[in-house]
């Protein structure tokens, strides 16, 4: 059975390649106005997969460009109206409709106390668009799967392109050209393991850290969207706290463990975890004997989660459907959501 979600997740790939014909200009001007005024704190606003999009991102531009980012409550500036001293700064909203008051009067609103005010956005002509002085269009097109996938890849593949064009790393640049047939592969790797040991199952930890703590945070949340599985997303910082109190066993748990300096911690807790008797499925390069999902590599590590949640996408969807649900119908949920 195939399905929109599916369907969009397997387009994302044209998405990025899109992204790579027609945001180069606009990108180098960003850019360059964020080299030009450089702002000493960022702030990204954002909710759901979105958001998980921003932590990305943040995780990228602290990396890279070496400046703190904070993910900024809306609540703060338009319910509490609080006077934020953001003068200078620049404030990045991410959305897939544009459409929620609170994100879009968020920017707005530090927009006139002085924020660079920069939004990302697959629909086109939105009110988010209209409240910020740039806007990057994330070409991935129309979405019609509740279930977000092209756009959120679309959000970090854009995320990626700014980060390179900020801080002029050629390097990261060069890999994101290879980027749409490295998600082609991604979405070829064989993740039906996932789908038999997860077929019956009610509550998962999804376990990720760095970068890739967001794709855990994202494949959380579409396993709860589309699966009604009661998975929630730890770094494997965190986890060996409060939280491995649930773990005994037969417990499951999916880890992402992709290239980086934090790879070696996520293969110790994956081996513990497989020592208490908790059922773990390793998604890991090809180069980790014990994995039990593959992950792709790209041709810059900072891509990899990129990668990781293309081959997600695809494995969810097959799941929804051996759950006997229907993955573009999530009860309860619609399209776009509107919050004040």
């Amino acid at each position: 059975m195939t399905s929109k979600m599916l369907e969009e997740a397997l387009a994302s790939c044209d998405a990025v390649a899109a992204q790579l014909q027609r945001l180069e200009p606009l990108l180098a001007e960003i850019a360059g106005r964020l080299r030009r005024q450089p702002p000493q704190v960022a702030m990204t606003i954002a909710r759901g997969s979105s958001d998980h999009a921003a932590s990305y991102f943040a995780y990228l531009t602290m990396q890279h460009v070496g400046i703190p980012v904070a993910s900024l409550p809306m609540s703060v500036v338009t319910l509490l109206q609080a006077p934020m001293k953001v003068s200078g700064q620049v404030a990045f909203g991410f959305s897939q409709s544009g459409q929620s008051p609170d994100l879009v009067n968020s920017l707005r609103l530090l927009r006139k106390r002085g924020a660079l005010s920069i939004s990302l956005v697959n629909a086109e002509d939105s009110p988010l668009e209209a409240a910020c002085e740039f806007h990057v269009p994330l070409c991935a097109g129309p979405e019609l799967s509740v279930a977000a996938t092209k756009s959120f890849i679309a959000t970090l593949s854009a995320s990626a392109l700014l980060i390179g064009h900020w801080n002029q790393e050629t390097d990261l640049l060069q890999a994101c050209q290879a980027l749409p047939d490295d998600s082609r592969a991604a979405t070829q790797q064989d993740w039906s393991p996932a789908i038999e040991a997860l077929r019956d199952c009610q509550q998962l930890m999804v376990i990720g850290r760095g970068a890739g703590f967001a794709i855990a945070q994202e494949a959380a949340l579409k396993l709860k969207e589309t699966s009604a599985i009661q998975a929630e997303a730890f770094s494997s910082a965190e986890v060996r706290h409060g939280p491995m109190a649930l773990i005994g066993d037969n417990y499951p748990l999916l880890v992402f463990a992709p290239r980086g300096a934090e790879q070696a911690g996520l293969l110790s807790l994956a081996a513990d975890m497989r020592q208490r008797g908790a059922r773990v499925l390793l998604a890991a390069p090809d180069d980790i004997a014990e994995r039990d999902l593959t992950l792709g590599r790209a041709e810059h590590p900072s891509l990899d989660p990129i990668l990781a949640i293309q081959s997600f996408y695809v494995m969810a969807a097959g799941l929804a459907v051996a759950r006997g649900m229907d993955p573009d119908q999530p009860r309860h949920l619609s399209k776009v959501t509107r919050t004040h």
